[in-house]
């Protein structure tokens, strides 16, 4: 039994005072006592303020190597994501199953230390660099499980399928290669991946990922989402106007249009940026019950635009935030970039806040919900049965020094940043400690040692 007691906490109905969680061996949070004293709390672990850890839920682990590396104009008048992709496609082809396993325990590493507890991973690299399968198909999945077995992070596994170059139907070329399935090898690849993903404590968990419309073509689509009912589902769409121009001309429909005419889209998807919606498509997404995946710091770094959260969290929806290329893993960067966003494009003020809530209140309620519906995961609160996904900040760091409350996170994540990350819970596990992972020196030290080796390949 893990007994943590916290000065303050946030609980489900709200902020409280000398807070006991006692946390069962199995993971799972089995009382949470308010009002108990520190002496009389007997517990092993002193925190400061203790909220529900959020889960990150897009990722694609391999990128983080590429951080950095892609920040000079190609020979176009304008840099894009379809030029920045050409570059990540030629990174691609250096990678070895030893170096996507060490690069992904460094980035779930980096995750827990910033306040994530789990990692939604929408795994596309299954083949070798020339497109050959692995003897075993579902190699690269058991990297990312491996991974996840020594950084400790509450593992979402998502298989990705990707079948086509468009809509079109041109085949797969160059560093796509790695990612090519069909339906009958990747029925193997989620076979593998579910083996490896039983191997790992009891809170991982395994969905299904059509990468996009341009990528699975429409009769596909339908045998994906009858793979594993129930599974968390997500999918890319609409990140850029090229995208929705081409669904449009081959469908003559726009993407999320499209998506909801021809599939029961509910609680268990996770549509991934939904960056250009029209007024129709974003309510639709609020009031299906599905996440809106947003990765805010990606989407600036990648020039994709603005998603209109004032409005989709007014008409009810739900969101949450991960890193996605991996450009930078900062929690409470996430949440500011979006908010910023909104006040970028509507010129004024805490857009999303509301009157009983405070906007970092408002924008870390929305990430915990979203992410552990994304993630298929039973967190995203402080309660009893729950998942023990918990970050404690310190509250003795300068940005957060006697304040309390919605105005400690406001101040976390508005002037502050992830330091104030003190200790992390993955499903009880004790993954940071005074916020450092702990197992930090192995980890890096197998990082530094892949990125030698990505690097002279290049």
């Amino acid at each position: 039994m893990t007994r943590i007691w916290a000065e303050t906490a946030l609980l489900g109905e709200g902020w409280a005072n000398d807070v006991v969680v006692e946390v069962g061996d199995d993971g799972t949070i089995v009382k949470v006592l308010e009002d108990v004293g520190r002496d009389e709390a007997k517990a092993g672990h002193h925190v400061g303020a203790l909220l529900p850890a959020p889960a990150n839920l897009h990722s694609h682990a391999f990128q983080r190597a590429m951080a950095g590396l892609s920040e000079r104009r190609g020979p176009g008048a304008h840099d894009t994501f379809w030029t920045w992709r050409e570059i990540m496609y030629r990174f691609l082809g250096a990678f070895t199953p030893q170096a996507i396993e060490d690069v992904a325990a460094f980035v779930q590493m980096e995750m827990l230390e910033a306040g994530y507890a789990a990692s939604v991973e929408f795994h596309y690299v299954h083949n070798q660099a020339d497109g050959t399968p692995y003897d075993d198909p579902a190699e690269l999945s058991r990297r990312i499980a491996a991974a996840a077995r020594t950084s400790g992070v509450g593992l979402t596994l998502l298989p990705v399928y990707y079948a086509t170059g468009g809509l079109d139907g041109r085949p797969l070329a160059g560093g796509q290669l790695r990612f090519r399935s069909d339906l009958d090898a990747f029925a193997r690849i989620v076979a593998g991946a579910e083996e490896a993903v039983a191997g790992l404590p009891a809170d991982a968990a395994l969905g299904i990922a059509p990468h996009s419309l341009r990528a699975v073509p429409a009769d596909a689509l339908g045998e994906l989402v009858r793979m594993k009912p129930g599974a968390p589902l997500h999918m890319h769409i609409a990140e850029q106007t090229g995208e929705v121009e081409e669904v449009l001309a081959h469908h003559g429909a726009r993407p999320v249009e499209w998506l909801f005419a021809n599939h029961d889209v509910d609680e268990r998807w996770c549509l991934i940026h939904c960056t250009h919606l029209s007024d129709g498509e974003r309510r639709s997404i609020a009031t299906s019950g599905a996440v809106a995946g947003l990765c805010p710091i990606t989407e600036s770094s990648l020039g994709d635009g603005i998603f209109d959260g004032a409005r989709y969290l007014d008409e009810g929806g739900t969101l949450g935030v991960g890193s996605d290329s991996n450009i930078r893993i900062a929690l409470s960067e996430e949440m500011r970039t979006l908010e910023y966003s909104q006040r970028l494009r509507d010129r004024h003020r805490a857009v999303l806040a509301t009157k009983e809530r405070s906007c970092g209140r408002r924008l870390f309620d929305e990430v915990v919900k979203g992410g552990a519906r994304a993630a298929g995961r039973a967190s995203g609160a402080i309660r009893e049965d729950a998942f023990a996904d918990l970050v404690a900040l310190d509250r003795a760091c300068l940005d957060l020094d006697g304040l309390s409350g919605d105005t400690m996170l406001d101040a976390w994540i508005f002037a502050g940043d992830d330091r104030a990350v003190a200790e992390v819970w993955a499903a009880g596990r004790h993954v940071v400690s005074g916020g450092r992972h702990v197992r930090r020196d192995a980890i890096e030290a197998r990082y530094r040692a892949a990125m030698k080796m990505l690097r002279a390949a290049l």
